[in-house]
C-alpha cells in the first residue's frame, strides 16, 4: 500500500520539478466530463466519453474531445479496450501553447486492471495512443502579421499510465455511497517523432465521488495539470476543477 502511494507521489513530484526549466503559463481551468458504459453481453461493452474544458474559469475555451470505445472483459480484474478520440484544442492562456485551433485524431488500445485490498480499490490503466496531430504553418500577411492554418498532420505516439486509489467514506446497506479518490496520470512521448521532451503531461488527482445508485455517479476532483509543448520551450501549470458524471447501464441484463 505504501509503495503504491509513493509511486503516485513520485510521478507528481517529477512533473512539478520538470516545470522549473521552461517558460511557464498558468491557467485556472474548469472541466465538464461525461463517461458512460453500456454492457452488451457478459464480456462486451460499449463506452462513450466526452469532455468540454475551459481555461481561466469559463472565460476561454480550452479543449473538447469525444471518445467512443469497445471494451472486452478478459478476466474478472482485466479489461481491454480499443477506441477512437477526436480532440480540438483552442488558443487560450498567456502565453498560449498554440497559434491556432489544433485538431487531433487518436486510435488507441488500452488495458485496465482493477484489484482490491480490504476497503481499498486500486485501478491501473495503460493506454497506447496513435495520434494524428494537426500542424499549423504561418503565412505572412501584407501588414507583416501572420495567420496560421493547419497544413498537415504529424503522427505521434504517446503512452498514458493512470493509477488511482478509491476508499469508501460512507456506506449504506453495505453499498458505497461517498468515496475518496487519489491518483496520478503520466503522459509519455515515445517513438521517432516524440518531440523534445519525454513528458507530455502529468495530472495529480484528488477528490470525491458519490453513487446515487448502480447506474449514476458524480465526481468532483481537483487536478493539478502540467503540460509540456512539443519543443519543450513552454510549460503550463494549471490548477483544475473537474466535474464528472458517470453512467453504467446493463442492456444485456434487461433483455434476458
Amino acid at each position: 500500500m505504501k509503495s503504491k502511494i509513493i509511486f503516485v507521489l513520485g510521478f507528481t513530484i517529477a512533473g512539478l520539478l520538470s516545470a522549473i526549466a521552461q517558460d511557464t503559463g498558468h491557467n485556472n481551468d474548469v472541466w465538464f466530463h461525461y463517461f458512460g458504459k453500456n454492457k452488451l453481453s457478459d464480456k462486451w461493452s460499449f463506452s462513450f466519453e466526452a469532455t468540454m474544458r475551459y481555461a481561466n474559469g469559463l472565460s476561454e475555451k480550452q479543449q473538447y474531445f469525444i471518445r467512443p470505445s469497445v471494451d472486452y472483459q478478459l478476466t474478472k480484474k482485466l479489461m481491454v479496450s480499443a477506441g477512437y478520440s477526436h480532440y480540438e484544442t483552442y488558443v487560450y492562456g498567456e502565453p498560449a501553447l498554440n497559434k491556432t485551433e489544433i485538431p487531433e485524431n487518436h486510435y488507441w488500445l488500452q488495458g485496465t486492471f482493477v484489484h482490491t485490498a480490504g476497503n481499498w480499490k486500486f485501478t491501473h490503466r495503460l493506454r497506447d495512443e496513435n495520434r494524428m496531430v494537426g500542424v499549423a504553418v504561418g503565412t505572412k500577411q501584407a501588414d507583416g502579421s501572420k495567420t496560421y492554418d493547419i497544413d498537415h498532420y504529424d503522427y505521434r505516439n504517446r503512452l498514458r499510465y493512470m493509477f488511482t486509489i478509491n476508499y469508501p467514506l460512507v456506506k449504506k446497506d453495505g453499498t458505497t455511497q461517498l468515496f475518496g479518490i487519489l491518483g496520478d496520470e503520466a503522459f509519455m512521448n515515445i517513438g521517432a517523432n516524440a518531440g523534445a521532451t519525454f513528458m507530455n503531461q502529468n495530472r495529480a488527482i484528488g477528490g470525491f465521488g458519490y453513487n446515487f445508485n448502480p447506474h449514476h455517479q458524480i465526481q468532483l476532483c481537483y487536478i493539478h495539470q502540467n503540460i509540456w509543448n512539443y519543443t519543450n520551450t513552454l510549460q503550463e501549470n494549471n490548477p483544475t476543477i473537474r466535474v464528472s458524471y458517470f453512467t453504467n447501464f446493463d442492456w444485456y441484463k434487461k433483455k434476458k
